[in-house]
């Protein structure tokens, strides 16, 4: 009995010791991986470290060309002139001080920055009915509820004007959108969509569907999925009527009959510029056409298409309808109505066979050459990067990984062989290295719609700037036309003057076809949401003779490796200051 008492005490002596080094083992995995999880929350809530943080760079980045920006620790004041293809190489320094926005290069980053993104979209769920509960439709957003309604993206009633706020978006920053541009309701849907039109959607739903707060205003309703939480306001417009913008479009020689080239028309013995712009905003026309007593209300047409002005003098008070002879021309005035033909945009069905880049330097106008691309094809851009307040100005590709080939291409900024040779074909999109300096600076200390001020163009930053940065404006375009597979090469200034000759040239070069009308869409939405506004410094001139002199040599390389390739050379107005 002594002995069995014995091997049993002596195993549980060995159980206990084994039970206690599994849970001090386990206590240690436990402690590492909290601490790994907390430093992973911490990057990602980051979004991108400081400008003075430093930053490993990957291997193997560095293009063949001009030295590139990325590379450089201390941009030298004076890169040397480069002549030809094989004297582009030069010794890659510390590259730990990279300038700020180059953080995207860095793959565990960007990884870091995705994954930040989908967990915040993930959490914000639709709230339950208990949270729904607690949610009221304030009288504070002024505007009158109309209760909750079925949304279809395929059949959208209220399809007159679109926004998008992920982080910010409440009841009144909508009613005040919808408003502004001369519509009767206001719709919200996912927590952050704002949708406007003048009529009432046909399909209601039960209220507790509409059961998503708002993004920026706790406790507020802002529809759910596929749900329009709807708003009447015009109760707002007479505010709102104070700050539409209806824009003079000039005068133009009226088609043989406006009946049949025009859907709407109104007779008015005292006809003004106002009156007939209000008429056609309720009838959700972008433009007002005025003949005499006449007002007519439509889109550009084939008929139609504001491409030919007439002379001023024809149109003589042209502000002043009275006084246009009736039968030859007419004033046209482009109402707060957003042109919706073109406007319609989704993903790839299927998963596009040929990856496309849209490529350009930073500040060349990739941005507006994807809004162009989006409204003609009516399929969304992708993105390498993730710009939040791109996605909230409808680029709904930004949040979809670049490689998922939903959307029709991707933009990029990225240069060197293992970049550039992922891309199957590629659009190469150039501009004046001078504009595009300009506006990538404004952007970086401004914002996509900004200005940098005084400061900013007199500081230390912005001769550094220029020193790195146009180097890199060359070594962009050099790059691509080594190792592209298949380029179409468009200049900036041309799509401008020229924008539908050249975005037909894009389009079929995405293997796509668009209909006229559809252009003319484009045409006159043509802007979009990311024209500068604000107090433009006029007679402004940033740049010393020094960096003439380095961005005119520059210029010159550039203009020479395209005709080398068989392309056409830079624009006359490249040609050195």
């Amino acid at each position: 009995m002594a002995k069995a008492f014995f091997r049993l005490q002596k195993f549980l002596r060995r159980t206990q010791f084994l039970l206690f080094f599994l849970t001090a083992a386990y206590l240690m995995a436990g402690s590492l991986l909290l601490l790994q999880r907390t430093r992973l929350v911490i990057q990602q809530g980051s979004r991108g470290p400081s400008a003075n943080q430093a930053l490993p760079a990957l291997d193997g980045m560095a293009g063949v060309g001009i030295v590139d920006p990325r590379t450089l620790q201390n941009p030298r004041p004076g890169p040397r002139l480069l002549v030809g293809m094989d004297a582009l190489q030069e010794p890659a320094l510390d590259q730990r001080h990279s300038p700020r926005w180059l953080v995207s290069r860095n793959s565990e980053l960007r990884q870091l920055r995705r994954r930040w993104f989908h967990r915040f979209i993930g959490d914000q769920e639709p709230m339950q009915a208990a949270g729904f509960k607690a949610m009221k439709h304030t009288a504070e957003h002024k505007g009158t509820y109309m209760g909750c309604f079925s949304d279809d993206s395929r059949e959208r009633t209220l399809k007159g004007a679109v926004f998008y706020d992920l982080r910010k978006m409440t009841v009144s920053h909508c009613q005040e959108a919808c408003a502004e541009r001369a519509y009767t309701y206001a719709g919200l849907a996912y927590g952050a969509e704002c949708y406007c039109g003048n009529k009432l959607p046909a399909a209601a739903s039960k209220p507790e569907e509409c059961n998503s707060e708002c993004k920026g205003e706790k406790g507020s309703v802002c529809g759910g999925v596929n749900r329009l939480s709807v708003y009447r306001v015009e109760d707002l417009q007479a505010e709102a009527r104070r700050r539409r913008n209806v824009i003079y479009r000039g005068c133009f020689r009226a088609p043989e009959n406006l009946t049949d080239t025009f859907p709407a028309s109104l007779i008015q013995p005292n006809l003004t510029v106002e009156m007939c712009s209000e008429f056609c905003s309720k009838k959700e026309f972008p433009l007002a056409v005025i003949r005499g007593r006449e007002c007519y209300c439509g889109y550009p047409t084939g008929r139609f298409s504001l491409r030919d002005g007439a002379d001023r003098l024809l149109c003589s008070g042209m502000h002043n309808a009275s006084s246009v002879a009736e039968g030859k021309y007419c004033l046209v005035y482009q109402t707060p109505v957003q042109d919706t033909r073109c406007t319609d945009r989704k993903f790839l069905t299927t998963k596009s066979k040929v990856f496309v880049a849209l490529s350009s330097f930073p500040g060349a106008g990739n941005t507006w050459a994807r809004h162009l691309i989006e409204h003609a094809t009516g399929y969304y851009t992708g993105s390498y990067y993730f710009d939040g307040a791109l996605y909230n100005k409808g680029f709904k590709g930004e949040k979809d990984h670049w490689r998922s080939r939903r959307t029709i291409c991707v933009k990029t900024h990225e240069s060197g062989k293992t970049e550039i040779e992922m891309f199957d074909s590629a659009i190469l999109l150039i501009r004046n290295p001078y504009k595009s300096l300009m506006a990538e600076f404004n952007r970086k200390y401004a914002g996509h719609l900004g200005y940098a001020t005084d400061r900013n163009w007199k500081s230390k930053e912005w001769p550094d700037f220029v020193n790195s940065y146009a180097s890199w404006w060359a070594s962009h375009v050099l790059d691509w036309l080594k190792y592209g597979k298949r380029l179409l090469v468009i200049h900036y200034e041309d799509l401008k003057q020229s924008l539908i000759p050249k975005l037909k040239e894009m389009v079929e070069f995405l293997n796509m076809t668009v209909t006229e009308d559809r252009l003319l869409c484009v045409e006159n939405n043509r802007d979009g949401n990311f024209k500068r506004s604000g107090a433009k410094q006029k007679d402004f001139e940033p740049f010393t003779q020094e960096m003439k002199d380095l961005i005119n040599r520059y210029i010159l390389t550039v203009d020479e490796a395209l005709r080398g390739r068989n392309f056409t050379g830079l624009p006359r107005e490249y040609v050195p200051r």
